[in-house]
């Protein structure tokens, strides 16, 4: 017993000393009975969670006598040799190890795009998709690289050639192609991106169903850092007044803002056609029946979009500009009578509205016969005072005027007034109306200005649905917005311009990523998480949920604590405020079904 003590405190004063060189240290371990003397080989090592040293069995070997009658004659001499050769060995393997030099690989993954691929593999559209593959010859699984495609642009936006260089290879799993057949991959889906929309369409119809009772609907366009026009990239009116070639987006939602389809087009055509197409393809791809009322802003407002959408059975709802309202319907929306005030639940006044319901004629110039149409239509108007709105625009209308004040007293060229020169008139210097050196008379537009600040504040919804109330018609053209949030989630978190790609369909395909990674966000936001969280919450999680590998298989957790990772671990079962994680766990998030 008192040899064990001994050896026990030589070998525990052992293990410190391995604690700082190995960690690890092996001693022979004797143990008298009466059948005679046992032989052991135990390993010591630093246990930090007792913070202590803790020992156990590395090797039985057996009585000394039973040895020596196999041909050893000294057993435990023998043995001591084999406990400092193991040792040896433990300090080598440690040596070398800390000899290793930094790998090329990065030991941090990205993973907070781990919501998105759960909702991704659940709608089971890789099937379809590897089932178009199969007219093609690509050694590459498309749906992989679109995978990898929409994960890296959630966690990390960038140039494709830095995504497949940088961000791919941090994703939690392997991606097997090239950056060519990443080239070819985006070409091929561009090409293919109604169909593979449709796909989406149909797996979503079946898992979360679409509600098209109303569609909201809008465009915006993408700059292209490029001098020279293509027949896609076209100059025309910039949503950010850039001067470089575009192409226009129109997108379609539906009444839970979940993406149902998207229309590229040309920079230089007019936006107000783009609505009836989108419309009627995914109808009729998407075999949408019923009637639905379609949302959109004033920009879109035209007699031929409100003709076709009677002709298909369904209904409206637009905004229309106050300034460009006939003055009998002018003065109606200044009349005080008949608003009603809508307050919050402060008792503060939100806005004033009232409405009227008469029958309303429209004409244009069909744009495939080019004939004239007229029709009468019997409609909802709602105007809308918001008290907010009309102090900030009179406060930018009066700073116009002031500006428009300014030049004109300075005698500035008409180039010089920019917005501001609509409130002024312009007349020509000599009686030819010959302008020589730029100077024109100016005259302050008094009559518009007056007119403007009277109008400031004030909306009008025109909508087909005269049974609705007017407050239910506010409320759904208000939820425009998400399609602004949308197009700003496209352009801001997902980083989709400028465009550096030279060919349309490469283009489109880099589009229909941007819109993939929408769809998949929009889904877990409203049908996931039920809208309790805002779309900056989310891509915050995203972009900053990662881990770093420690060892084989161990992980530590590198984000930051919040109240949404928490809420999110608990809604899920899963540890993601856990700093230590292994392998195991993050499978888990990879693999979890909501």
């Amino acid at each position: 017993m008192t040899n064990f003590l001994f050896y026990t405190c030589f070998y525990g004063a052992m293990v410190l000393y391995y604690k700082r060189v190995t960690f690890m240290a092996y001693f022979l371990k004797k143990t008298n009975n009466k059948k005679g003397t046992y032989l052991q080989i135990y390993s010591s090592f630093y246990d930090p969670e007792r913070r202590h040293t803790a020992h156990k069995a590395y090797k039985p070997i057996g009585y000394v006598h039973e040895l020596q009658a196999k041909g050893i004659d000294d057993p435990i001499s023998f043995y001591k040799e084999e406990v400092i050769r193991l040792n040896q060995e433990a300090n080598a393997a440690k040596a070398a190890k800390k000899a290793k030099q930094i790998s090329d690989d990065s030991p941090e993954k990205l993973i907070g795009y781990f919501p998105m691929k759960n909702i991704n593999d659940k709608l089971s559209v890789k099937k379809y998709i590897d089932l178009m593959q199969t007219a093609t010859d690509f050694r590459f699984n498309v749906f992989d690289m679109i995978s990898a495609l929409v994960y890296a642009r959630l966690v990390q936006p960038c140039s494709k050639s830095k995504t497949y260089d940088e961000v791919i290879p941090k994703l939690f799993e392997s991606y097997d192609f090239s950056l060519n057949q990443l080239y070819d991959g985006l070409e091929y889906i561009g090409c293919e991106y109604e169909k593979i929309i449709e796909i989406y369409n149909h797996q979503i119809q079946q898992m979360y169903q679409f509600d098209t009772s109303h569609t909201y609907f809008d465009c915006t366009n993408f700059y292209f850092e490029i001098d020279r026009e293509d027949d896609f990239r076209k100059k025309g009116p910039s949503k950010e007044n850039r001067k470089e070639p575009i192409v226009g987006l129109g997108l379609l939602l539906d009444a839970n803002q979940i993406p149902i389809g998207m229309k590229l087009f040309p920079g230089n055509q007019s936006e107000k056609p783009v609505i009836r197409n989108i419309i009627d393809d995914l109808k009729k791809r998407n075999s949408v029946s019923g009637r639905t009322i379609q949302i959109a802003d004033k920009g879109l407002n035209c007699a031929e979009n409100i003709f076709h959408a009677l002709k298909n059975g369904d209904g409206y709802i637009f905004s229309k500009s106050v300034k460009m309202l006939p003055e009998t319907e002018k003065t109606w929306v200044l009349l005080p009578n008949n608003y009603r005030d809508v307050k919050n639940a402060a008792g503060e006044t939100l806005y004033r509205i009232k409405e009227c319901v008469d029958e309303f004629e429209y004409k244009f110039t069909e744009s495939e016969t080019g004939s004239l149409k007229k029709f009468r239509i019997t409609e909802k108007r709602i105007v809308t005072f918001n008290p907010k709105l009309a102090k900030k625009q009179i406060y930018e209308i009066n700073k116009e005027v002031e500006k428009a004040r300014l030049l004109k007293a300075s005698q500035a060229k008409k180039s010089e007034y920019g917005d501001s020169a609509k409130y002024v008139i312009f007349t020509a210097a000599d009686k030819k109306g010959n302008d020589t050196d730029g100077k024109v008379k100016v005259t302050m537009n008094e009559e518009l200005i007056q007119k403007s600040l009277e109008l400031a504040g004030y909306n009008m919804l025109v909508t087909s649905e005269i049974s609705m109330k007017d407050k239910d018609v506010y409320n759904a053209y208000h939820n425009l917005w998400r399609i602004e949030e949308s197009f700003r989630i496209m352009k801001s978190q997902l980083d989709a311009r400028p465009v550096y790609l030279q060919k349309q369909d490469t283009i489109v395909g880099h589009f229909l990523i941007c819109y993939l990674a929408v769809l998949l966000t929009r889904l877990l936001q409203f049908k996931i998480l039920k809208n309790g969280y805002s779309s900056e919450e989310l891509f915050e999680f995203v972009r900053d949920f990662r881990v770093a590998k420690i060892s084989d298989r161990k992980y530590i957790n590198l984000s930051h604590g919040t109240s949404f990772i928490r809420e999110l671990s608990e809604l899920c079962s899963l540890p993601l405020t856990s700093y230590f994680l292994n392998e195991g766990d993050i499978k888990k998030m990879l693999s979890h079904r909501f």
